[in-house]
């Protein structure tokens, strides 16, 4: 069989980094999109993916812009032939209160958040209907459920997702192609670890199992999504978050 080609963005630290160790330990292509000041964290992650043997690239990446993600998508298609699994994982934050908070900061998350999606998706999902197959897996949110204080911008974003989703999935179900979408809830990732211990402990006492989930949960569950395993699974929300939403 030849090897599948996995496209993850945001894939240079945190949830993108643990779905690519994730994948790497199938014998596939890895491509990383990320949007670091630098390329530290991102040639951290191709140590570690080449270390585990698989080919793997990083190329940084802006998807917001539609042009850009364009051009990158088929630069994969000319090198690779095509493109088996996209994890839609780009996010940023720029957390304030609604009444403060400014157009700028509004418009920049949505733009990365929800039409990063749009764009990636859009960018690649020709070439998996000519191929009659493709997995997307969308990283939402728990709070696009339960929203947040500070965060309507991120909570809009990801709960747009989740309606990019099932369109997307309806859309594209006819033609062998899978979209699904995970919320994670508390992850333990360099985001969390900044916040203060009091922060921590008044979210951590709100979620049934007492303790943040890890990045590998969340790529456990982005794996089997994108494998045979789920082939009748689409359109759906898979939350990982430890009891705090049900």
């Amino acid at each position: 069989m030849s090897k599948r080609v996995v496209v993850i963005t945001g894939g240079s630290r945190g949830i993108g980094r643990s779905i690519g160790l994730r994948f790497a330990k199938e014998n596939t292509i890895i491509i990383i999109a990320h949007y670091d000041p630098d390329d530290f964290a991102a040639n951290n992650t191709l140590d570690l993916l080449h270390e585990m043997g698989v080919e793997a690239a990083a190329e940084k990446l802006d998807v917001s812009s539609l042009k850009d993600v364009g051009q990158f998508f088929d630069q994969i298609i000319k090198n690779y032939g095509k493109v088996d699994v996209l994890v839609n994982n780009a996010g940023i934050t720029r957390d304030a209160f609604l009444m403060r908070m400014s157009e700028n900061e509004w418009d920049q998350v949505l733009a990365v958040n929800l039409k990063g999606v749009f764009n990636c998706t859009k960018s690649i999902v020709r070439s998996m209907i000519k191929a009659r197959s493709g997995k997307i897996i969308n990283i939402s949110s728990v709070v696009a459920e339960i929203g947040n204080i500070g965060q309507a911008n991120y909570s809009a974003s990801k709960a747009g997702i989740l309606g990019l989703t099932k369109t997307s999935a309806k859309e594209l179900a006819g033609r062998g192609i899978t979209v699904n979408a995970v919320a994670p809830g508390f992850i333990n990732t360099e985001m969390t670890e900044k916040l203060p211990d009091k922060v921590k402990e008044a979210f951590i006492s709100q979620i049934p199992m007492q303790r943040m989930g890890e990045p590998e949960d969340v790529a456990e569950v982005v794996y089997w999504l994108a494998s045979n395993s789920a082939n009748y699974i689409t359109g759906q929300v898979i939350h990982i978050n430890g009891g705090l939403y049900m």
